[in-house]
């Protein structure tokens, strides 16, 4: 690890695999706790670590609370340096185990 470089494990591939697949510009973390199912205790955390690598970041959204009758939520993105480092970590992850025999 880098300097403030998150360290990869199996939780952390997932909440990145759940950014790397939102096509709307941001995904909540209500939405990424049901995709990983992860408890928000691992989840916010991972998500924090991530936006001080910068490999993430987050925004409020911009709707009235009282227009959507809920509160306001914190949208999470890749961002462009991020999601190229989660492709190397990844390729880091999987080259010790070559050509995977079950694919």
């Amino acid at each position: 690890m880098v300097g403030n470089e998150p360290r990869i494990t199996t939780q952390t591939l997932s909440v990145i695999g759940a950014l790397m697949a939102d096509s709307a510009g941001g995904i909540s973390g209500a939405e990424i706790a049901r995709q990983t199912k992860l408890a928000s205790g691992s989840l916010y955390p991972i998500l924090q670590r991530l936006e001080d690598a910068d490999w993430a970041e987050s925004r409020w959204e911009t709707e009235d609370p009282h227009e959507l009758g809920r509160p306001r939520r914190r949208l999470y993105q890749i961002t462009g340096s991020g999601a190229q480092k989660a492709r190397a970590a990844m390729r880091e992850v999987v080259r010790p185990f070559g050509r995977l025999a079950w694919r």
